[in-house]
């Protein structure tokens, strides 16, 4: 199938926006030096996984913030998100965690 110059040059930058969300999760998200720890192919592939989920989980908030606000996501920055999102989850360690009954902790007053 043949496609337009014009066509392909309006493709180029969605090239982008995917090298920019693998350098997302390679470098900040993750960590530039940290590796996957699994040493089974079946644990790699729930870490690629539980990677993928918390950057969709991420971009899924930028989506609703920006909406709310009325501005287009791409203003807001993914490493502001993921720094508030780590802020939250240490200021209240255990508040998502699982009860010792197996239940949700109940949300804060």
């Amino acid at each position: 199938m043949a496609y337009s110059a014009s066509e392909l040059a309006a493709l180029y930058p969605q090239r982008w926006e995917i090298e920019s969300v693998l350098g997302e999760i390679k470098t900040h998200q993750r960590g530039a030096k940290v590796v996957l720890s699994s040493k089974t192919p079946d644990g790699v592939r729930q870490q690629i996984w539980a990677h993928l989920l918390v950057h969709h989980a991420l971009r899924v908030l930028m989506w609703r913030t920006a909406a709310a606000r009325g501005i287009d996501p791409d203003r807001l920055s993914f490493t502001d998100t993921l720094r508030a999102a780590r802020r939250s989850i240490t200021a209240s360690p255990g508040i998502f965690s699982p009860s010792a009954t197996g239940h949700r902790a109940d949300p804060p007053p």
